[in-house]
């Protein structure tokens, strides 16, 4: 390994406060019914096999909010709640919630946030710890092509979320793709 390569991997994840200030992000707005079922359909899948979640959280009202009622209709379901870890929107280093994250090795993460402090986290989370995004699902406020871009190559890749009216999206490298929701049949 040469010099260069060495201040590479050692080098902060950071988003740098330039590229931050030209996202121009939405605040999250509160979910929605429809949001939330869409969210839990999606955990419950039956190739999906999950039991335990940790649900990460901005500290912002509708991101709390959003939080409390996945652990709420998750745990309804008989699914259990390893732990719930906020983190705020700006910081000198996402290190300590990245780790809280991930410590309890479930088998999904539900994440309810503004769209910069999630790439921040998100950067952190790929830099340091053996988060999978493809094992990650979240609200319809992470829905926005520009945030995968803004956390960088790959990032986000897999990550899948519900939309205001109850339809699904997914990350695929830079690209964010919906679905349709699924029809009710009476």
């Amino acid at each position: 390994m040469n010099i260069l390569t060495e201040r590479e991997s050692s080098r902060s994840p950071l988003i740098g406060a330039e590229q931050a200030a030209h996202a121009d992000l939405p605040a999250p707005a509160p979910h929605t019914d429809a949001e939330l079922a869409a969210l839990i359909g999606l955990l419950t899948q039956s190739k999906a096999r999950i039991e335990t979640v940790t649900i990460g959280h901005g500290r912002d009202t509708a991101s709390r909010a959003a939080a409390e009622a996945s652990t709420a209709a998750w745990t309804a379901r008989g699914g259990t709640v390893l732990t719930t870890v906020s983190w705020p929107e700006t910081a000198a280093s996402w290190l300590r919630p990245a780790i809280r994250l991930t410590a309890a090795a479930p088998d999904a993460w539900v994440l309810a946030a503004a769209p910069l402090g999630l790439a921040q986290l998100a950067r952190r989370l790929r830099h340091s710890t053996d988060w999978d995004p493809a094992r990650s699902y979240a609200f319809a406020s992470l829905q926005d092509s520009r945030v995968p871009a803004l956390a960088g190559d790959d990032v986000l890749h897999g990550l899948r979320g519900a939309t205001a009216d109850g339809a699904t999206w997914d990350v695929r490298h830079r690209w964010v793709t919906t679905c349709p929701p699924a029809e009710v049949t009476a």
